[in-house]
């Protein structure tokens, strides 16, 4: 949940409400006065207010979800990043014969940006702008292993010192039931981790050891996405065993 305050109490509590309904996916009224913890007139106002401006809207049964407006700003904050990364992910996604995905933190949770689906055949989607979990799945680690705030999460100092030692992170069935991924860190020009690039797909195509196949094809397209974007190029992945 959003912690920092602007001193502008309005703007922080239509934040508020935001968040909540961005980390819950979807929210009743009666949901988002118990987490906001705000009087339940004025989350009405607000949530009201925000819908009118198109940031909130209504599902089938009436709760309150992210409007369409916001989409829109969110894919225009990522326009420079994910319209670098497109033709990267097509060649990472042809090499790989896997989907081919761009991640980037978004508070205690990743979205997902870019997508670029395997050439042909059966395909793991992940939608473009799903939200996941940071402590589960390989794009997730690969964010949180250079984060300032790791400890945080459930993810142990050890796994995430692996991460950073072999320059990428693998998943089998840790997110989802029969999905393998492998994921490598996109850095930015003051060597923090930017995003991360992933390829997905049934562990059945993939193996129980994805790294092995995949690791130095996703390290290198993220590597390219940093240079193209001016960031670091960071030294080649350990070769997975």
């Amino acid at each position: 949940m959003v912690s920092v305050t602007s001193g502008v109490q309005v703007l922080d509590r239509a934040v508020l409400v935001l968040d909540t309904v961005a980390h819950a996916g979807q929210c009743s009224l009666l949901e988002l006065q118990r987490a906001t913890d705000l009087p339940r007139p004025t989350v009405y106002r607000i949530a009201v207010g925000l819908e009118r401006h198109g940031l909130l809207a209504r599902d089938t049964d009436g709760r309150f979800v992210l409007g369409h407006r916001l989409a829109a700003w969110g894919a225009a904050a990522g326009r420079g990043l994910a319209d670098a990364a497109r033709p990267l992910l097509a060649r990472l996604a042809e090499e790989t014969g896997e989907s081919a995905q761009l991640y980037v933190r978004e508070g205690d949770r990743r979205v997902c940006i870019a997508v670029h689906e395997r050439p042909s055949g059966l395909r793991d989607t992940v939608p473009l702008g799903a939200v996941l979990p940071l402590d589960r799945g390989s794009g997730g680690k690969v964010l949180l292993a250079w984060a300032v705030d790791a400890s945080r999460f459930t993810v142990s100092a050890r796994e995430l010192a692996a991460v950073r030692a072999r320059g990428w992170a693998a998943s089998v069935g840790e997110r989802e039931a029969g999905v393998a991924s492998v994921s490598a860190p996109v850095f930015d020009g003051s060597e923090s981790v930017l995003a991360a690039v992933s390829v997905s797909g049934p562990i059945d195509r993939l193996g129980p050891n994805p790294g092995r196949r995949m690791s130095a094809a996703v390290a290198a397209a993220a590597r390219d996405l940093a240079a193209a974007l001016g960031g670091p190029v960071k030294p080649a992945p350990v070769t997975a065993r």
